[in-house]
C-alpha cells in the first residue's frame, strides 16, 4: 500500500485494495498485517489455502 493510500485511509474501508480468494473467490480487503506479503496473499482462510486452487 503506498503512502498516499494510507492517507486516503481514513477509516473508510471501501477505499482499500481488495482482490478475489484464489480457491473460493470471496472478496478479500486489504489488511495492515497483509501489508508487506499483499502481492503474495492468495487465500482468504487457512481451509481455503488447504483446500488449494480448485474452485468449489
Amino acid at each position: 500500500m503506498s503512502p498516499r493510500e494510507r492517507q486516503a485511509f481514513r477509516g473508510n474501508k471501501a477505499a482499500l485494495p481488495s482482490k478475489p480468494c484464489v480457491a473460493c473467490g470471496l472478496s478479500m480487503t486489504w489488511r495492515r498485517r497483509w501489508a508487506k506479503t499483499w502481492s503474495e496473499v492468495k487465500y482468504c482462510s487457512d481451509a481455503c489455502r488447504r483446500r488449494g486452487d480448485a474452485r468449489g
